[in-house]
């Protein structure tokens, strides 16, 4: 037996319980914290674990539990957020719902057209509603090339979908990008 095997076996047998009752106090469910406890048992052995104690395989644990926590609280209250954008008219309107469906699908075809970066760029701003630098930063570019895909993706989805309303028009196409002149 491999010694993170053991280190592991350890773990889960003596310290299971006291790792569900810590993710249990961050997330108020007893469902959700065994969850909690298997994903961040899962992450913290599936990399290169360092650790060949049990109490520091805990500590790596307890760490990845708050980690994945979090980011699901943020992910849930991104959400909150935007809702609404994906929620379905609640009326019998057919011919509205049709409609919906149908926007839906040419928004999705005409981000077929983009190049993979530049779909990631339109993603994350208009999608995920992050600021050119957080864009920059997720995807290792400078500002300047987000700034330029994302120019470029824009005028690629007017000409299919026609005016698209965006409120970084003069942020992303008045700045001069990497020796290109401003429009």
């Amino acid at each position: 037996m491999a010694r993170w095997e053991s280190v592991l076996d350890e773990l889960v047998r003596d310290r299971g319980r006291a790792l569900v009752g810590y993710a249990f106090l961050l997330c108020g469910d007893t469902a959700e914290a065994e969850d909690l406890v298997q994903d961040a048992i899962v992450k913290t052995f599936s990399g290169r674990l360092s650790a060949d104690a049990v109490l520091s395989a805990e500590a790596y644990v307890k760490r990845a539990v708050l980690t994945i926590y979090l980011d699901g609280f943020r992910r849930r209250k991104h959400w909150a957020t935007i809702r609404h954008l994906s929620a379905t008219p609640e009326s019998d309107d057919g011919a509205r719902t049709e409609a919906l469906v149908t926007d839906r699908m040419h928004v999705f075809s005409a981000l077929g057209t983009l190049s993979p970066r530049e779909r990631a760029c339109v993603v994350l701003r208009f999608y995920e509603d992050m600021t050119v630098r957080q864009i920059a930063d997720h995807l290792s570019l400078s500002q300047g090339t987000v700034k330029r895909y994302l120019s470029d993706a824009v005028r690629s989805l007017e000409q299919t979908l026609g005016p698209v309303e965006h409120e970084l028009s003069e942020e992303f196409e008045t700045t001069p990008v990497q020796g290109r002149r401003a429009r």
